[in-house]
């Protein structure tokens, strides 16, 4: 059941299949048939949907499931670019380059009879050990797997501490125009953004650079803290339903998403400093365009009010969302 403020969200008011009954598909893993690891233009479409359609789509964990005990080493079991599997492509009809995709992330569950999210120290990898992109001589940090019940209530992490159960889908996409885009990468297509305001009751809005937009989903997970900082959250295969919506000539650079009480936009780029300019860019310019503000006078406020989430600082790409208060985009009186 959708939330009650969607109704009037962009989605609702904006998208051209938003009044229309959705039809319900399933995407199941059989009917997924093969993974894919880059979000670009080359692949088989696995399904056409209509705007203001439903998919339930079955996800599979960021390892795809090789991650099985604790015992298990990520430097055995992994194969390094081979990870973030991604559902897709999901084809939406009359999407053209220009438009916006909307997707409303209605309701994520575990998956399985004792479902299980897997968190991982994988060598050379999160945001305090050197990595490829930030060289260093220091030896790698030590593999730890850890293997943690998780519900649609909680997250059992140790005997001491249990965490809420806050899913969001770590890798959200659109196809590029030309270019295939590892599914590790986020960028202005979206990918892997990793950023905990993207789950239930959220509506990313992604830009369309190619037709039928070419939806690709994936990287589940049950909770994560501001910047993923080693490396990986608690990830799970997970059962997420998304209602799709188009909204045309919406031409945006990057990814947006609204929420109940703000809007936001997101920023990916290295260093962190250029990720965080892109999202506030981009936000005085909605402001600007569309809620009335003049351009100096949304920069200067939202140096007053606007607040910041970072969603990783381990991808090869950091990702930030900028955003501002609802109640502070309110039309002025007259």
């Amino acid at each position: 059941m959708a939330d009650r403020w969607v109704a009037g969200s962009i989605a609702a008011v904006r998208g051209v299949g938003w009044s229309r009954k959705p039809r319900l598909h399933h995407l199941a893993e059989a009917a997924q048939g093969k993974f894919h690891y880059t979000i670009g233009p080359y692949s088989e479409p696995v399904m056409t949907v209509a705007p203001g359609d439903r998919i339930r789509i079955e996800t599979r964990d960021a390892f795809e499931g090789a991650i099985r005990t604790e015992r298990d080493k990520p430097s055995k079991r992994l194969r390094m670019p081979f990870v973030n599997p991604q559902n897709g492509p999901i084809m939406i009809e009359g999407a053209e380059p220009g438009d916006a995709l909307a997707v409303h992330i209605e309701s994520m569950k575990p998956r399985g009879d004792n479902p299980r999210g897997t968190c991982c120290m994988i060598p050379y990898f999160g945001a305090l050990s050197g990595t490829a992109l930030t060289a260093s001589l220091a030896p790698p940090l030590p593999e730890i797997t850890r293997k943690i019940h998780v519900d649609e209530k909680e997250v059992r992490w140790s005997a001491r501490v249990v965490l809420p159960y806050s899913p969001h889908i770590g890798t959200l996409s659109t196809s590029p125009e030309i270019d295939s885009i590892n599914s590790l990468t986020p960028g202005p297509h979206g990918g892997n953004m990793d950023l905990p305001d993207m789950g239930p009751g959220s509506i990313p809005y992604l830009p369309v650079r190619s037709s039928g937009a070419r939806l690709f989903i994936g990287d589940a997970h049950a909770c994560q803290g501001d910047g993923e900082v080693c490396g990986t959250a608690v990830e799970y295969a997970s059962e997420t339903t998304i209602r799709v919506d188009l909204i045309k000539g919406w031409a945006l650079e990057w990814p947006r998403l609204e929420r109940e009480d703000f809007i936001m936009t997101i920023g990916s780029a290295r260093p962190l400093e250029d990720a965080t300019r892109i999202a506030y860019r981009d936000l005085v310019l909605w402001m600007g365009a569309e809620y009335g503000f003049d351009r100096w006078d949304a920069y200067m406020m939202l140096s007053q009010c606007g607040r910041v989430r970072l969603g990783n600082f381990v991808d090869p790409n950091y990702t930030v969302g900028a955003g501002i208060s609802k109640k502070y985009l309110a039309a002025e009186e007259k």
